[in-house]
């Protein structure tokens, strides 16, 4: 259990969200967490206290008054916990958390924490677009604090918009993944592809590949809890964008091609997760293909993009990741992936263990031999490579920021 013996206190605000603070507290404990909860008023009129009572085995703080809590319990549990989250943070919550309140059992167990703070926003679109909340976000990642979210989706009013709240496991993921590696990626620069491309037949068809883009995505978000800065290239996907990072959506082999040649001198690291197309047509019709008995496609062969960036490399990228996906000889193709692309290492997967599934099951090649996983997460996969990468950025020097060469704009 990857959280086994860690204290952490969590915190809810009154918010529509705080129903899933409760599958948030037992996320925690299920991944070995020792877990106290901190309540303001209104999250009481949300979520009994009882349930959590009954979840923790211990009674929430709701009342510095209380005569149940002897002592300073905001100082004691402040003390005591190796990181505090607050889910839901509402608007109000945060605003109050930034300009130093401790008015509230929940406030004045934030202003004595020793460790590390993670706030979830919730609240809706136009509260958390807002002015005031962008700069009171911006204080509290000023002071160190990890926000993690929030996430475009259905709203609690029927709207769609960015500011509902990130799920109980995408929260203890970034919990998880803080208290695991810290900040063992900050300043690092990777980019990132990920997803299949799509290759037009004519306007309502086209060629693509079963690729969700999840192995991708986990990469992206990982490497962003990490402290690294992310840019996403991404096919066509029905994932949520990774807050923090800067998406670059392109369709295409050809568009992504461009994106990636575009930015990756100016990335320490660049890893091709994407599935990209090898052909597509030699010509995209203008109107939709008739049906017919018999239908010939020619194609042409698509730009290798991996293969470009090695060929093309200098100084940079420091780190050069290639994935292969096979049907057979694993190793065999992937060592001679390596080899021919340039690349400092390959991630190598069957198609019937990772594509289009939540979990993966990889093996990773590089230039000292190979390391086969066991079957896991697609996050737990992605955190093996970032190890992987992490080390291998420790033994090459980083260009500074500033003299390194900027990609094009959005």
């Amino acid at each position: 259990m990857a959280l086994h013996g860690k204290r952490i206190v969590v915190g809810l605000g009154g918010g529509i969200a705080a129903f899933k603070a409760v599958a948030l507290v037992r996320e925690l404990m299920r991944r070995g967490a020792e877990v106290r909860v901190v309540m303001t008023d209104a999250a009481t009129r949300f979520v009994g206290p009882v349930t959590f009572a009954g979840l923790t085995g211990k009674p929430p703080v709701t009342n510095l008054w209380a005569e149940d809590y002897a002592g300073e319990v905001h100082v004691e549990l402040g003390e005591w916990a190796e990181a505090m989250v607050v889910a839901p943070a509402t608007m109000n919550l945060m605003a109050r958390a930034a300009t130093g309140q401790a008015n509230d059992a929940l406030l004045a167990t934030l202003a004595c924490a020793r460790g590390v703070l993670f706030f979830a926003p919730a609240m809706h679109a136009r509260m958390w677009s807002h002015p005031a909340t962008q700069a009171n976000a911006q204080t509290l990642l000023d002071r160190g604090a990890v926000l993690v979210g929030p996430v475009s989706g259905a709203l609690a009013n029927g709207e769609i918009g960015e500011g509902r709240m990130s799920e109980p496991e995408d929260i203890a993921d970034a919990v998880e993944s803080h208290l695991s590696y810290g900040d063992d990626l900050a300043g690092a620069r990777i980019l990132i592809t990920a997803g299949p491309t799509h290759e037009d037949l004519d306007p309502v068809r086209f060629l693509g590949n079963r690729s969700s883009g999840r192995m991708g995505y986990a990469i992206a978000q990982k490497a962003l809890r990490r402290g690294a800065d992310v840019t996403l290239v991404s096919g066509p996907v029905h994932l949520p964008a990774p807050a923090g990072a800067d998406v670059v959506s392109v369709r295409s082999a050809r568009e992504m091609h461009d994106a990636v040649m575009a930015r990756f001198e100016s990335h320490d690291v660049v890893i091709m997760a994407a599935a990209v197309a090898d052909y597509r047509p030699s010509a995209r019709e203008s109107h939709k293909i008739k049906k017919s008995d018999d239908l010939a496609l020619e194609l042409v062969r698509n730009p290798d993009i991996l293969a470009d960036v090695g060929a093309k490399r200098t100084d940079t990228p420091s780190v050069l990741v290639g994935f292969a996906l096979e049907t057979q000889d694993l190793e065999q193709s992937a060592r001679g992936k390596l080899e021919r692309k340039r690349a400092d290492l390959i991630v190598a997967n069957e198609a019937s263990a990772g594509l289009g599934r939540e979990t993966n099951r990889v093996t990773l090649v590089d230039g000292d031999g190979a390391t086969a996983l066991p079957e896991m997460s697609k996050t737990a996969v992605a955190d093996q490579i970032l190890d992987r990468i992490r080390a291998l950025l420790s033994t090459r020097p980083r260009r500074p920021r500033n003299e390194a060469k900027q990609g094009p704009p959005n």
